[in-house]
């Protein structure tokens, strides 16, 4: 068995251990009526739900990236309750970024053990980061998340603005190189938790440390769909998300890149991008002024109840 090959094993082994720890919970939110917090209201996604996992996820397989658009849009529209958008990201965005990273593991080059090393590093990242985030009041968590979208919106400006570094033409990295590369994966997994999206942070680390920018996205989809089942799993342990809207992420995102990787492939998005950057720093000022305002914002969605259906 090939290196790739036993790592697209465990990959599904990680996807297949995450869904078993979602449907167990899902299966005992059922069953316990009595439950009113957004973990356990077992409800169909609505269509706007579903939808903002479809957009986002298509936008993210094309570069854009999907947890700050996502915080926008969950934000704006009081979707999910401040406190609970950093677990909602990370378990409703899994299927749909395992899918990107079984289809770009598969078509982009890389050297295997700096592959494995940095995706290795960022689960153990992701681990300890949902561990401590999935514990932290509202208020911390609004101005993490308040501060973490601005970092997002800056990384943006730098993409638009082309000052990201050009990086170099290796496909792997060797020695110390590779130290620092896995000590900054570790950074960049735990911060995944709080709602921080890897595709800018993993290019800029890749181009400094002189490898081609290309390799970013196996690296990238890689460490995110090992870390996001890992950090998931914690989340779902804690309650610490909101049910229906991570499975209208879900429902809607793997639809969303499928279409992206293989019929869209690519699109002009330096337009969208300024739309996306103007969005996030505006929620950003709103989850700032909610933490330093002293405004509760704990709206739950009415959930709707469902027939005793497993599938649900």
């Amino acid at each position: 068995m090939s290196a790739h090959t036993l790592l697209f094993v465990v990959l599904a082994l990680f996807g297949l251990v995450y869904a078993l720890a979602w449907i167990a919970a899902i299966v005992d939110a059922h069953r316990d009526r009595t439950r009113t917090d957004p973990a356990g209201l077992v409800a169909r996604p609505t269509w706007a739900e579903i939808g903002v996992g479809f957009v986002t996820n298509f936008f993210d397989t094309l570069g854009i990236g999907s947890f700050a658009p996502t915080t926008s849009f969950f934000k704006l529209r009081r979707m999910v309750p401040d406190r609970l958008i950093p677990g909602t990201l990370n378990v409703g965005h899994t299927p749909p970024t395992m899918a990107e990273a079984f289809i770009f593991i598969a078509i982009v080059a890389v050297d295997t053990k700096t592959l494995v090393l940095l995706v290795g590093a960022a689960v153990l990242g992701a681990w300890l980061g949902a561990g401590i985030v999935g514990r932290w009041p509202r208020r911390k968590v609004q101005i993490g998340m308040g501060a973490a979208l601005l970092a997002a919106a800056a990384l943006m400006l730098m993409t638009q603005f082309n000052l990201l570094p050009a990086g170099g033409d290796t496909m792997g990295l060797t020695g110390l190189k590779l130290g620092v590369g896995a000590a900054g994966s570790f950074v960049l997994g735990a911060l995944m938790t709080l709602g921080i999206g890897l595709y800018a942070p993993c290019m800029i680390m890749i181009s400094l440390l002189g490898m081609n920018p290309t390799t970013a996205f196996p690296i990238m989809m890689g460490a995110c769909a090992f870390l996001m089942p890992i950090g998931s799993i914690r989340f779902i342990r804690l309650r610490a998300y909101s049910l229906r809207p991570a499975l209208g992420l879900s429902l809607g995102g793997v639809p969303g890149v499928l279409i992206a990787a293989f019929l869209v492939r690519s699109l002009p998005l330096g337009a969208i991008r300024w739309l996306v950057v103007f969005v996030v720093v505006y929620t950003a000022a709103a989850m700032l002024r909610s933490a330093f305002g002293g405004r509760e914002d704990e709206h739950v969605v009415a959930a709707e109840p469902v027939p005793a259906d497993p599938a649900v």
